[in-house]
């Protein structure tokens, strides 16, 4: 966003009718993760009162490395001024200082702000892994197989391990495996004729952040023993 967008949007929150008097905006709550890491941090927010539908509600969104660098704060992409969402690329990896967002939400009448600092290692979480797959086998065997996220940019330079879960239809409780680099991984002694509830869940190798939500449930049923 150019510096000349910035001020016209303060100049307008700052011009409403006086009658109108001013309106006071709740601060965005604002959260980010980086699902893209190391490409891109991803930002959203959201105003926790529902903003009046009759008035424009934009947000400049803006980031600085370091507490103490306002001044060489630069934009955080988003798609359009109205957007609730942004992106910081260009990341400086393993930075000892955090990155610190400001949010600002302007409309007639009121402005507010939010800051939110952060370590882009340790708000990594990766997508689900994609493209998870059953396949019951001869001799009481079940292969599960999984790719890593398809939004995770460099699988072979940022290694990611894997964790499953799996639940015999009827059973109440999943068991994990994991975790694991390889990925597949072959169940043996599975029951015959029994179907199998199973999903995966992908981490950065080296514990930063947390693990990624479990993937969609895949269920296959089991042959009979040969």
């Amino acid at each position: 966003m150019t510096l000349r967008l910035i001020l016209a949007l303060a100049l307008w929150a700052g011009c409403s009718p006086c009658s109108e008097g001013k309106v006071a905006l709740s601060l965005p709550k604002v959260q980010c993760q980086a699902p893209r890491y190391p490409m891109a941090v991803d930002c959203s927010w959201k105003l926790p009162s529902a903003p009046d539908p009759t008035r424009t509600t934009f947000f400049i969104a803006s980031y600085s490395l370091g507490m103490s660098a306002p001044r060489d704060s630069r934009p955080c992409l988003q798609p359009s001024p109205a957007a609730a969402r942004c992106s910081i690329t260009g990341l400086r990896l393993f930075s000892a200082e955090p990155y610190v967002l400001n949010v600002t939400a302007v409309r007639p009448g009121g402005a507010s702000s939010s800051f939110l600092p952060f370590v882009a290692e340790n708000i990594i979480k990766p997508d689900p892994p994609g493209a998870v797959e059953l396949r019951p086998l001869p001799g009481q065997r079940l292969q599960v197989q999984w790719q890593p996220p398809r939004s995770w940019p460099f699988p072979d330079l940022f290694s990611l391990k894997y964790r499953i879960r799996y639940k015999r239809h009827g059973a109440t409780r999943f068991r994990q495996v994991g975790p694991m680099e390889a990925m597949s991984f072959t169940f043996r002694a599975v029951r015959p004729h029994a179907k199998y509830c199973v999903q995966v869940s992908a981490q950065d190798f080296m514990d930063y952040g947390e693990a990624s939500d479990w993937s969609l449930p895949q269920t296959v049923g089991c042959p009979s023993p040969s």
